[in-house]
């Protein structure tokens, strides 16, 4: 028994190998999961105590175990069965593909990346590139919303910095759960958005089955009470003006809803303007088309990026204007349903949308834009200053948000004329302002975020309910 055995090298470290590997997978591993687990649940208790909306545990979980709590959800087993049934396949092949959507679906969610990275990146870039400005009473409108309650915020789409612009401003409110769509599924955006909590949603190409588990995962996270954002309108704005919102998510949200019982919803409306949109020519592009791919040559975008670089290194980079984020006056879907005898999505989709483009703040170019189409063909400065300031007295009889330069129409149009003057959309021609032959509709585009909110009827309730802000600015 105690003699000894002559094994060849090669086994003999094979043996090895397999022992070190058993110990590191049985006793190493665990513990040193263990250790960090604990750390980052120390640092989410000590992160809680400075958030208006502490981090859900749902949003915590691991992601494994959220794919495996959605697949096995009674609703999901339901749209398995049907999915079985209508296509002929056997139930295990239907199980299979929900949990390929569940995967597709599910965020990896971490407080690192989010309030580590994220957050910096997101402060970084929006100070390069703009002057960053939030209506007043936006911290307050949040706080007086119960800390029970779920909170989702429904905002406009004018560019891809939405995205890094409404994360950096929540930073010290909430983590936000995003719904992104299809673009933003390649590699690295992929594990970056994934790890920021985003959840990647399909607007083609989805079945009955793949719908069936991304209302559940929704509803899911809305019972438990995780922070959300969405963009009702489905893609980036083409025209410059608030659209009509898809109601895939609102309908999925408002059909599990409890009316006796259970957490209440918040939609609390979120309206963002530019000054320059990153992305304006590409969007006017696909407006004329007709149609919403996007065809950007990297080589463009990467000529694009070395040319600021270029001039933020020189020193001669001007930022692009002002861009702001407002809060509307959110609204309890409890109490929506309750008084609305007719309550129905489409109903509730149409009350947040006219609350965003209420929202929508004016900024020194876009009033610049809609004061000359106002005015119409080449015009002298001084008429030009008389349209703004009649468009300002417009906007501020109905409670806008406006973010001008000392709070007057003559300081933005001047503000605004330089900006739109130096991109060569405007120029001056004997003493007038006219339009750059081609940049019609590069005008009308940015007039599109005034014109739209002054051409609709005015709103029945008065300033102080509708939640909405006058000229004071908090500039960030």
């Amino acid at each position: 028994m105690f003699e000894p055995v002559v094994l060849p090298l090669w086994l003999f470290v094979l043996i090895l190998l397999f022992a070190g590997a058993s110990f590191l997978s049985h006793f190493l591993f665990p513990s040193v999961r263990w250790f960090f687990r604990r750390r980052m649940e120390r640092a989410v208790e000590r992160l809680n105590q400075r958030l208006d909306r502490p981090i859900q545990p749902f949003k915590l979980m691991r992601r494994h175990d959220q794919v495996i709590r959605l697949v096995h959800d009674p609703k999901v087993m339901e749209a398995v069965a049907a999915y079985a049934r209508d296509e002929g396949v056997p139930r295990s092949v239907a199980f299979e593909k929900a949990r390929s959507y569940a995967r597709e679906i599910v965020p990896g969610f971490s407080t690192a990346t989010y309030f580590g990275f994220a957050i910096r990146l997101a402060r970084r870039l929006s100070r390069m590139f703009y002057t960053v400005h939030l209506g007043q009473g936006g911290a307050e409108t949040l706080r007086a919303i119960d800390e029970k309650t779920a909170v989702v915020f429904v905002m406009n789409h004018r560019s891809n910095m939405d995205y890094v612009l409404v994360t950096w401003l929540a930073a010290d409110r909430s983590a936000l759960s995003y719904a992104v769509g299809e673009w933003a599924r390649v590699w690295p955006l992929k594990a970056l958005i994934r790890a920021m909590g985003a959840y990647f949603i399909r607007r083609r190409y989805s079945n009955p089955l793949y719908r069936a588990v991304l209302a559940r995962y929704v509803q899911m996270s809305i019972k438990e009470g995780v922070t959300q954002a969405m963009f009702p309108e489905g893609g980036l704005s083409l025209s410059g003006a608030v659209g009509p919102a898809k109601k895939g998510l609102l309908h999925y949200i408002v059909r599990d809803f409890d009316l006796g019982s259970g957490r209440d919803v918040v939609f609390v409306p979120v309206a963002l303007n530019y000054d320059r949109v990153l992305e304006d020519r590409v969007l006017i592009k696909a407006e004329k088309l007709g149609e919403r791919r996007f065809r950007v040559s990297l080589w463009a975008a990467l000529g694009w990026v070395a040319r600021m670089s270029g001039q933020k290194l020189l020193g001669r980079f001007r930022t692009f204007g002002r861009a702001a984020v407002c809060y509307g006056q959110p609204l309890s879907l409890r109490a929506y349903l309750t008084g609305h005898a007719d309550a129905s999505t489409e109903a509730l989709a149409e009350t947040l949308m006219r609350r965003i483009r209420e929202a929508v703040p004016l900024l020194p170019v876009p009033l610049t834009a809609a004061a000359l189409v106002r005015a119409g063909g080449p015009v002298s400065q001084d008429t030009l200053i008389l349209e703004a300031r009649a468009l300002v007295e417009q906007a501020a009889a109905r409670g806008a948000n406006m973010h001008l330069p000392g709070g007057s129409a003559d300081g933005a149009l001047a503000e605004g004329l330089d900006a739109l003057l130096l991109r060569g959309i405007l120029r001056r021609e004997n003493g007038l302002v006219a339009i750059a032959p081609g940049e019609e509709a590069t005008l009308g585009y940015y007039a599109a975020s005034v014109l739209q909110n002054l051409s609709e009827p005015p709103p029945d309730a008065p300033v102080e309910r509708r939640g909405v802000t006058l000229p004071q600015v908090d500039e960030t």
